[in-house]
């Protein structure tokens, strides 16, 4: 019999290059594209003590800019949160003519431009169209106000709660829901105490990313808003202001406020779903 041919290394074994190349490229790309950046910003924005920061900050025209920021991406998030639970339920659970139309409109928000929605929002909402003229001779104000910026968050942020609540109730057996039925529960009974307590972890996962999202919208808030100072302001625009202004100091105190409260709630999430995972493998 001839000698078994010796086994080649797995995955790169005694070669540096073999075992280090690929993930070296990797951090090293992950560093110039993310890290870099972000280290940058920071230290600008803490170039000059923590005293010029909170100077920045705490300006009033900063300061209700954020507020506004933080309002309107809590509103965002809570609507999502609701109305995105339910549309995730209909689209999972009933059969119905243009479903599968519907289903795939809902990813559309990721594919269109974030100015092309604010631009829609004018045109749909604007003071020269049918539907806002109505409302504004009604004594209701949508672009250039504070319901337009909530109304371009949640077009932009639309899908996260869908298509985070969406897998689980297609995954999630049904007997507990069947029997339940058996026993004359009625739909809502059955929703509330057996479809809502399995959906709940993923709704609240979307909830905060779209809550993330909507702290860093610019292009369609840009358009719709106004950018009124203490009025209609928000964070990311307002960076946009101090650049515009040869202010680094301010738009990198304000960028670093948002990407702390962007990391954290990514953070929050990352840790929600793997504590998930831990109790199902439990």
């Amino acid at each position: 019999m001839s000698a078994a041919r010796p086994r080649r290394p797995v995955g790169g074994a005694g070669r540096p290059w073999g075992l280090w190349g690929l993930r070296g490229a990797v951090l090293a790309y992950l560093a110039l594209m993310i890290a870099v950046p972000l280290l940058a910003v920071f230290q600008r924005g803490f170039r000059d003590g923590l005293g010029a920061f909170w100077g920045e900050l705490s300006s009033p025209i900063a300061f209700d800019a954020l507020k506004l920021t933080v309002l309107v991406a809590a509103v965002t998030a809570g609507i999502n949160f609701v109305m995105g639970t339910l549309t995730a339920y209909v689209l999972a659970r009933y059969e119905f003519p243009g479903r599968r139309f519907l289903d795939g409109l809902v990813d559309m928000p990721f594919a269109i431009p974030t100015l092309v929605t604010g631009v829609m929002l004018v045109v749909l909402y604007g003071p020269s169209s049918v539907l806002g003229g109505w409302l504004e001779s009604r004594g209701v104000s949508v672009i250039f106000a504070k319901p337009g910026i909530v109304l371009a968050l949640l077009f932009v942020t639309y899908p996260f709660v869908i298509r985070a609540v969406q897998p689980v109730l297609l995954a999630a057996e049904r007997y507990e829901e069947e029997a339940a039925f058996t026993m004359g529960a009625s739909k809502w009974t059955v929703f509330r105490h057996i479809v809502l307590p399995t959906i709940l972890p993923a709704a609240a996962s979307g909830a905060l990313l779209s809550f993330a999202r909507a702290l860093g919208e610019f292009g369609s808030i840009v358009v719709v808003a106004g950018n009124i100072p203490r009025r209609t302001l928000t964070a990311p625009v307002h960076v946009f202001g101090e650049i515009e202004a040869h202010n680094e100091r301010g738009a990198s105190a304000m960028s670093v406020v948002l990407l702390a409260l962007s990391f954290g709630l990514l953070l929050l999430v990352d840790w929600r779903q793997r504590r998930k995972v831990q109790v199902l493998r439990g």
